[in-house]
C-alpha cells in the first residue's frame, strides 16, 4: 500500500499527524481538525495539478505530504478557522446578499380600476 492510499484509509486527524510525524498541539487540533485536513487536501491537489506527485518516489511523496500537513497546521496556529474560511458555510456568511425581489403591485390592481 502506498502512502497516498494509506492516508485515505486513516480515520482521525491525529492519525495523519502520527503517520507523517508532524508534532501538534491537541488544543489547536481539537478546534481546527477538519479545517487543517481540508487545507492539506487543497495543498495536495495543487501539487497534483503541478505534477509533483506523478513521478515522485515514495520518499518525495512522504515529504510533500508532510510539508503540506505542516503548512496547513501552521495556517491555523496563526489564524482561526472562521478567519481562514475553508468551508462554504463560512464563505457564504460574508458573501454580499442580493437585494430581495419585492414584487410590485400597482394600486389599480387593488382598487379594480
Amino acid at each position: 500500500m502506498n502512502l497516498l492510499d494509506r492516508l485515505q484509509s486513516l480515520s482521525s486527524a491525529e492519525d495523519f499527524f502520527v503517520t507523517l510525524n508532524v508534532p501538534y498541539d491537541e488544543a489547536i487540533l481539537r478546534v481546527a481538525r477538519l479545517h487543517i485536513l481540508r487545507r492539506m487536501g487543497q495543498y495536495l491537489k495543487g501539487s497534483a495539478v503541478n505534477g509533483e506527485l506523478d513521478e515522485a518516489d515514495p520518499a518525495a511523496i512522504y515529504q510533500t505530504c508532510r510539508d503540506h500537513l505542516m503548512q496547513a497546521y501552521e495556517d491555523f496556529v496563526a489564524s482561526s478557522p472562521i478567519a481562514q474560511r475553508i468551508f462554504k458555510v463560512h464563505q457564504d456568511a460574508i458573501a454580499p446578499k442580493p437585494e430581495p425581489n419585492r414584487p410590485f403591485v400597482p394600486l389599480s390592481a387593488l382598487t379594480g380600476e
